[in-house]
This record gives C-alpha cells, structure tokens and sequence, in this order.
C-alpha cells in the first residue's frame, strides 16, 4: 500500500515537473522573435516565432499573423504622385474621427532615425465576428520626401505596449540597396436554381461574347423612355443596373419583374448606408453586430421569392472614400469590408438563395491611392464571387486635377492586372464617357473598336446619367443620348452587336 502511494506520488510529481519544463518551453517559444526580411520593399522587422506569413499579395502588403493577432505592412511610394508622406499619414488617419473608434494614443516619434506617426485605437467588439480584432496600432515610417513604410497591427486582445506592439515597430529597420490570387474554382460546384445556371452559361461562360446593358434612372421601374431610347438606337439592352440602400424599404420586386417580363435582366445593387441624410458612421459595425439581420433575411427571402437570375453587387467602389463603406472609415481595415461581405452571403445562404450570381466590383482607381487602401484588399474569397466587376469612367476635366483618358488608357491596365489575378468572367457594371474636356464622339468609336479585344469581358453596361456638382450645374454628362452626333456614334457601334 505504501509503495502504490509513493508511486503515485513519484508519478504525480514527474507530471508536475513535465508540465512546467513544457510550459517554460512554451513561454520561451512565445516570446521568441525572428527576423522577417523583405528584399522588394527593402525592410526588416522581428516578429513571434509562433506567427505565420502569408505573401500572397506581397506586390500590395504581407500579412504576419496567428489566431488573435494580424500584422500587415505596407510600402507606398509617392515619387510621381501629387501625395507625400505627410498626406498620406493625415489622410489615412481621418477615421479617427468616427465617433465608434477611441483613441488611446496618437503622437510622434523617432525609431531607428526615421519619423514615425504612432496611432492606438480600439471600437468594440462585433458579436457576429468569431475572434473579432477591435484593438489597433498602426505606425507610419517615414523613409524620405517621398516614401512612407506602413505597419498595422490587429488584435482580438489589448495590446500591451512592449510585449505585444512596440517590440515589432521599433525593431523596423530599411535596407540598403508574386504569388497571385489567381484560382480555377469552377462554378459548376456552386449551388444555383437551373434557370439561374443556364443564364450563367449563356452569358458568361468563356465561349460567349460581349453583349450591352445600359443604366438608365427610370428603368427597370419603367421601360418607356428606355423602349423609346432603343428604337432610336436600334438596339435592346439584355442587362439593366438598379440601386438600393437602407434608405430603400424593400426588394424592387416590381421593378425586377417588369424587367424579367420584357425578357431583361438586371444587376441589382446593394449599398450598405443611408442616402437620406441619416448617420452613416456605425452601419458596417452594426451590421456585424446583427442590428440589419432582419433587413438582410427579408431581403434575402424577397430574392429568392423572385426565383430568377440576379446578378448581385454588394457595395461596390469600395476602395473610394466617396463610398461609405470604404475601410478609410472603418480604422483602414479591410477585413470590416469582407466580414460584411461574406456575413450577408451566409444570410443569403442560410435563407437558401439559389437565383444570385455575385459580382465583386472595386473601381479601377483607389482613393486614397495608398497600399492599405488597394482593391485586392478587398477581395473577399473565391466562394464569395461568381463574376469580376469592373468599373472606369472617362470622368472629363470638369474639376481640376482630373484628366482625360482614353478607353484604353482605363481598361488595358485594369483588365490585365484583373486577368492576371481571377479566373473569372469580367463584367463592366458601369463605365461612361463624359462631354467635357475632350471629343465625346471621337472616344465612343475608339471604344467600339478597342473592346473587342477584351475577350473575358462577357457584359459592358453604360451609365447613362449626369454627375452634378455641389450646384447642381452638370459636372459630369455620361449620356450617350446627349446629342444627335453621340446617339449616331452609339448606334453604329452596336451594329456589330444585334
């Protein structure tokens, strides 16, 4: 008996011994910090060796990160820009004022000889995000007059000051002198209704042409003008685009099957705010707090109810701080932006909606135009998107610092870096030519003849409206219809598309 209790004893002891040699080894590997080196972008910095690295995306940003914490660095360089550090880090930093977001530190510094702008912040935690990151830390470094390094830190834990931030930022250091997210995910193995797979395949899978679409404000709710505009054309566009908000109070239905009735089909828009004055600050927040799911099931119920094709674009132009939604409100956090996205994707899930093709549209030009800001940051997953949005106006000279650009001078750049990336169809969702600054007539033929080329382009639609200034004198004139000479330029191009 004695000797089964000294046994037990010794036994119990030997465990104790081993879990705290284990633990000790644990902590020691915890706190243990190796060097990343990145020889692109010319900088070190040391980091948990327990994280892990993701470069996809090293061209834009690299990501450190483990379950609580999430490290991305930037490069940005502003050599032939009209941006300069300075710009960049007062620009960058205007969410601040977002009333949801507390400040616990903001000041500058110098580490390693550099000037470095130091911001700590924290919201709360969002009940619908597992393992939310609401505390932050971003650093900016500045290298010279025109280059700015970037690191920010996100947390599901408060970040302490050594242990857990200031060790990485101060050990940043610049030295002397791509993977992709291209995928092959079919959309055979994605659940959709026959209808809906069969409008797929006829206009977007990779044997199809281009056909046309056109925005038109009164359509799809009336088609009169649009029937009265087509016959002057010549021409009946296939695709119809419509908008909606949380202003709106429900599904279009009718609008959608005034549509469906004269054989049209339509890429109904969602933006995530309010567009009647309401306060806008909190939406995104809210949403992932459950505050919309009603709004989002009935909608998503609504659609399913409809039964038809839809082609489904939720909050587009993200990467533009005109939108909302943009992460240059929400702390430059891109993840806000693809949390909401896939959360009303597994809304639409949940509710067995089986008649949506989703289309991920960012515009062809970030702004700001800095590395946290670019669009592929946005890009929520291959499950997430059916079809690759693009959008590029030929916005005019009507407001100073813009300037005229031609359809190639957009797209050609646009479209490789998209072909180069996503193994999907392209739509343009909304593109236009505007009549100040240049020959209006001239750039519609160039278009016709140029986009051809652009073989993965399934669909292009025109925005057919105005872009009023702040006095509501036309900044902007988008329609193809504004004269005789564009509506003749428009219908012979089509020509070749009947």
């Amino acid at each position: 008996m004695n000797i089964r209790k000294i046994l037990i004893v010794l036994f119990l002891f030997i465990i104790s011994v081993l879990t705290i040699f284990n633990f000790a080894r644990y902590k020691n590997y915890a706190d243990e910090y190796v060097d990343y080196v990145d020889s692109n972008n010319l900088y070190t910095l040391k980091y948990p060796k327990r994280m892990h690295i993701d470069k996809s995306l090293q061209s834009i940003r690299t990501v450190i990160y483990d379950k609580n914490t999430k490290i991305e660095i930037y490069s940005d360089d502003f050599e032939d820009s009209i941006s300069s550090p300075t710009s960049y880090i007062n620009y960058s930093n205007q969410f601040a004022i977002n009333k949801n977001h507390i400040i616990e530190i903001d000041k500058n510094l110098k580490i390693n000889n550099m000037k470095v702008h130091l911001l700590k912040w924290r919201r709360e935690k969002l009940s619908k995000i597992k393992n939310d990151k609401n505390y932050y830390v971003s650093a900016e470094f500045v290298k010279n007059e025109n280059e700015v390094y970037t690191i920010i830190i996100k947390s599901s834990k408060k970040l302490k000051h050594h242990r857990n931030y200031m060790k990485i930022i101060a050990s940043f250091k610049i030295l002397d002198e791509n993977n992709d997210l291209k995928t092959s995910e079919s959309l055979k193995n994605k659940y959709l209704n026959q209808e809906t797979m069969l409008f797929y395949e006829k206009y977007f899978s990779k044997n199809k042409g281009l056909k046309w679409g056109i925005f038109e404000n009164t359509a799809p709710k009336s088609l009169d003008f649009l029937n009265s505009l087509e016959k002057k054309l010549d021409y009946n566009f296939k695709f119809l685009v419509t908008y909606q908000s949380f202003s709106s109070k429900s599904f279009p239905l009718d609008g959608m099957l005034n549509a469906y009735n004269d054989d049209r089909y339509v890429l109904l828009t969602l933006q995530t705010m309010y567009l009647d004055n309401k306060d806008n600050t909190s939406v995104m927040y809210d949403i992932l707090n459950g505050k919309y799911d009603d709004f989002l099931n009935d909608y998503a119920k609504k659609i399913k109810e409809f039964n038809h094709p839809i082609m489904f674009r939720l909050n587009n132009e993200m990467n533009g701080d005109w939108c909302t939604y943009s992460s240059y409100y929400y702390s430059k956090d891109t993840d806000i932006f693809k949390n909401v996205y896939k959360y009303v994707y597994k809304i639409f899930e949940f509710n067995e909606v089986d008649n949506v093709l989703w289309v991920w549209n960012p515009h062809d030009v970030s702004f700001p135009d800095f590395k946290w800001n670019n669009c592929l940051n946005y890009y929520p997953g291959d499950k997430y998107v059916d079809i690759i949005g693009l959008t590029g106006y030929n916005a005019g000279t009507y407001y100073e610092g813009e300037k005229w650009r031609s359809f190639n001078e957009i797209y050609i750049p646009l479209y490789n870096e998209y072909i180069k990336n996503f193994d999907k169809p392209f739509m343009i969702t909304e593109f236009g030519c505007n009549s100040v600054g240049g020959d209006k007539v001239k750039w519609m033929g160039e278009m016709f003849r140029n986009i051809k080329y652009f073989k993965n382009i399934k669909v292009a639609i025109w925005w057919n409206g105005i872009d009023w200034d702040s006095n509501m004198n036309p900044a902007r004139i988008y329609r193809l219809d504004e004269n005789e000479d564009t509506i003749n330029a428009f219908r012979e191009g089509l020509k070749n598309y009947k």
